[in-house]
């Protein structure tokens, strides 16, 4: 006999975590494994858990309740604050936010979530713990400078700041070792590869990899640039109201930005991106409209050569 599936709608903080299920039960517990533990004996293969994309707060209940085999799905909470406001709701709780995301649940077609495997969460953790030790070489490197313009520089300073430099690029250097062998050698090709697209550094090449998983999951160009959130949405309505037109900036700021400043080097070495940057301009549009289309161009290059397995070419164009 067919069981219809119980929705729980989980409003989740630092601290703690209210749910609320469809037949109107109401809990409350720490975001801590062992509670997960007590909250896991209220389900069964029929509950589906919603909750909002909250930071890195949902992840540890996300990833404890799909590796229980529990349908899970994480929602944008622009979907959710539109549900909400939608049904005039004049409370705010947490309670009454798992109250709403379990109706939200119930009235909306949802997709389960399907995160990034566990060792691309460990790629992404190295990739921006070099990145917060590149920009504390920086400011070590900028600190020494300064120092050493001063007359008579303490020596106790320098040499301080010095061991710290230095320990940080061995820090740096391991980082950078098991990232390598995390990636593996396939994909360590692919980066080599990504690289020889004028404007792409090893930054981006490593976050294109792995936050994509060796763009595998995509059939399109398109499909990969609505993934990076670099597509236009328009705004629209009648014939009195026209909006600028916008990204969606969906999916991950880090690497939205990351693109955007490999752009500006694009612009001027990379042969495609120059002249789609210079057409556009000409055309009247905004240098900041021209760099974002560079983004997207960027993007389709570096589906190509993932797909083909071949280098950048300068003298294909990929339209």
């Amino acid at each position: 006999m067919f069981e219809a599936k119980i929705i729980f709608g989980i409003d989740i903080s630092k601290d703690t975590f209210d749910v609320m299920d469809s037949l109107g039960n109401h809990y409350q517990f720490f975001n801590k494994t062992s509670d997960f533990s007590k909250f896991l004996k209220l389900l069964n293969k029929q509950s589906h858990c919603v909750m909002e994309a909250t930071g890195y707060y949902h992840y540890r209940l996300a990833y404890f309740l799909k590796n229980h085999n529990i349908a899970v799905s994480v929602e944008n909470p622009l979907s959710i604050k539109r549900f909400i406001q939608m049904k005039l709701s004049r409370i705010k709780t947490d309670k009454s936010d798992a109250k709403m995301i379990c109706l939200y649940g119930q009235e909306r077609d949802l997709k389960l979530w399907t995160d990034y495997s566990h060792n691309q969460l460990q790629c992404l953790q190295c990739i921006r713990l070099l990145d917060f030790f590149t920009k504390q070489c920086t400011a070590l490197k900028n600190k020494i400078q300064a120092e050493e313009t001063l007359g008579v520089p303490c020596k106790v300073v320098l040499r301080s700041l010095k061991r710290c430099l230095k320990n940080i690029q061995k820090e740096k250097l391991r980082v950078e070792t098991s990232l390598s062998a995390m990636i593996g050698d396939e994909y360590l090709g692919l980066i080599r590869k990504l690289q020889t697209i004028p404007g792409i550094g090893p930054r981006t090449a490593f976050m294109l990899v792995v936050q994509t998983n060796g763009f595998k999951p995509f059939e399109t160009s398109g499909q990969l640039c609505s993934y990076c959130g670099i597509t236009p949405v328009i705004r629209q309505s009648g014939s009195s109201f026209k909006g600028r037109t916008r990204i969606s900036k969906m999916g991950s700021a880090k690497l939205r930005n990351l693109l955007f400043l490999c752009s500006f080097t694009a612009c001027k070495s990379n042969k495609a991106c120059k002249n789609l940057y210079e057409r556009l301009v000409n055309k009247g549009k905004s240098k900041k409209l021209a760099l974002i289309a560079v983004c997207n161009k960027l993007l389709r290059q570096a589906f190509a050569i993932a797909k083909s397995g071949m280098v950048y070419n300068e003298d294909y164009d990929d339209g």
